[in-house]
């Protein structure tokens, strides 16, 4: 019998067998073991059955009623409600994997591999004995003092900004600092923000959710476009100035005086997204433009290229115009960022040991840039990588021979090789037929894994 799964809870102690049965019964309705449209024994029977007394039947059938997991009526029996769903037995990873690949040349990913364990763990270890009390109560929504502290210093010191740590607000990546400026944008009156083309497509998912609409800025060699965006009337516009993404360029010393000159005629704002400006390869990076006017620049930056994006961890300093807005965003989306996630990330930063992964992350990554430059250049002659030596992917324009660009996805896909093409970043398609032109990430891959993955993608097209 379907009922037999309550056998269990009638053997617990005296004292809990009603609240063991009723949780049984419960789970029996919720699992799907006891189906809707099931019929129950009269609480005479099923108590004969598990040897318990009658009003412990009647009750555990009188409360799971009332919850709306069975139903009764006079004289018809008791069921098992059809308003219950059953739970799926198992849960469902919807995280992006892509299984099966041969090569995978998707850029936005670090080395995994590289997350510090041990250096985590003892810094773990060390706060958890350490921290106050007081500490592990709901946090100020922008950040643990500590870490805001810790921040500042960090920021000022490596990527030249302007960091006064009351401007700063710990968020759940830069996704979070998106969606927080763009509530604070639309409380200002904004409808629509500039966003770079080709640039990164999440922008236009996280400003539609608060209200606003994207629209979409040519690039030259520069940088941003300013005469375009003049045009265009946004008074705010989302920028990638150290290593745009994805073309690879650093917006010059003039087209970023140029952006500023623009945001302050307009009374309006630049949204830097510093998505991984510590890791230049051939010189020291480019400051933050938010150095240049921190009443203009608000800048998000994360460690989901330095450390781990699964961290969810990042910052947004933001303009003192826009401040009061954001933080009582924050406070209402979550009241805060988890207090032991910020302890731990502050004592890593405090430590050193933040500097020191961010070296054997820029050592590990110019050496797989400088593998894939290579690779490209022996199995793909003819092929020109444009874009800054820095961050995690290259541009790779490749000869019109290995063209169409269609052709091109389709034959490597099939070979079980991923890559990206520059116009699927784009919002306007380029009616031009030159050669593919790829933006290939480097950094997940091994240097023996990239060699490889580049001989694949050239074998496809041969056997093509």
């Amino acid at each position: 019998m379907a009922w037999e799964v309550l056998l269990p809870a009638a053997s617990a102690p005296a004292r809990a067998r009603g609240r063991a049965l009723q949780a049984a019964l419960r789970d029996a309705v919720r699992s799907g073991r006891l189906a809707p449209g099931t019929r129950l024994p009269s609480s005479r029977d099923l108590a004969s059955d598990l040897g318990v007394s009658r009003g412990l039947v009647t009750e555990a059938y009188e409360q799971l009623t009332a919850e709306g997991y069975l139903r009764s009526g006079r004289g018809a029996g008791t069921w098992v409600s059809g308003a219950v769903r059953a739970a799926r037995p198992h849960a469902r990873d919807l995280a992006p994997h892509a299984p099966g690949l041969r090569a995978d040349f998707v850029p936005g990913t670090p080395d995994l591999s590289l997350f510090p364990r041990t250096a985590w763990a003892a810094a773990q270890r060390a706060v958890l004995t350490d921290l106050p009390h007081e500490d592990l109560g709901y946090p100020d929504p922008r950040g643990l003092p500590r870490l805001r502290t810790a921040l500042a210093g960090l920021l000022a010191r490596r990527r030249g900004v302007v960091a006064d740590p009351e401007r700063i607000v710990v968020v759940s990546g830069v996704a979070q600092a998106t969606a927080l400026l763009a509530l604070a944008l639309h409380a200002r009156g904004a409808r629509a923000v500039g966003v770079e083309d080709p640039g990164s497509p999440r922008h236009t998912a996280l400003y539609a959710a608060a209200g606003v609409t994207v629209v979409p800025l040519p690039l030259d060699d520069e940088g941003l476009a300013v005469q375009p965006l003049r045009s265009s009337g946004v008074r705010a516009v989302v920028t990638t100035p150290a290593h745009q993404f994805p073309t690879g360029i650093a917006y010059s010393a003039r087209r970023r005086a140029e952006l500023l000159d623009w945001a302050r005629s307009e009374d309006g704002f630049v949204v830097e997204d510093d998505y991984d400006g510590d890791f230049r390869y051939d010189r020291a990076p480019v400051g933050a433009l938010q150095g240049l006017d921190p009443e203009r620049v608000a800048y998000t930056g994360s460690v989901s290229k330095s450390l781990a994006p699964g961290l969810r961890l990042g910052w947004l300093l933001v303009p003192g115009a826009l401040a009061e807005e954001v933080v009582e965003r924050k406070r209402t989306t979550d009241l805060g960022h988890p207090a032991l996630d910020q302890a731990l990330f502050a004592r890593f930063v405090e430590r050193g040991d933040y500097d020191r992964q961010l070296r054997r992350c820029q050592r590990a990554y110019r050496e797989r840039r400088d593998t894939l430059v290579d690779a490209l250049r022996e199995h793909f002659p003819g092929a020109q990588v444009s874009g800054i030596a820095a961050g995690l992917h290259v541009i790779a324009e490749l000869p019109a021979r290995y063209g169409p660009q269609e052709r091109f996805l389709e034959r490597t896909s099939a070979a079980g090789i991923e890559v990206r093409a520059l116009a699927q970043y784009a919002h306007a398609r380029d009616e031009r037929d030159p050669g593919p032109r790829l933006v290939l990430g480097y950094a997940h891959v091994p240097p023996a894994r990239i060699r490889d993955g580049v001989r694949l993608m050239a074998q496809a097209l041969a056997d093509g």
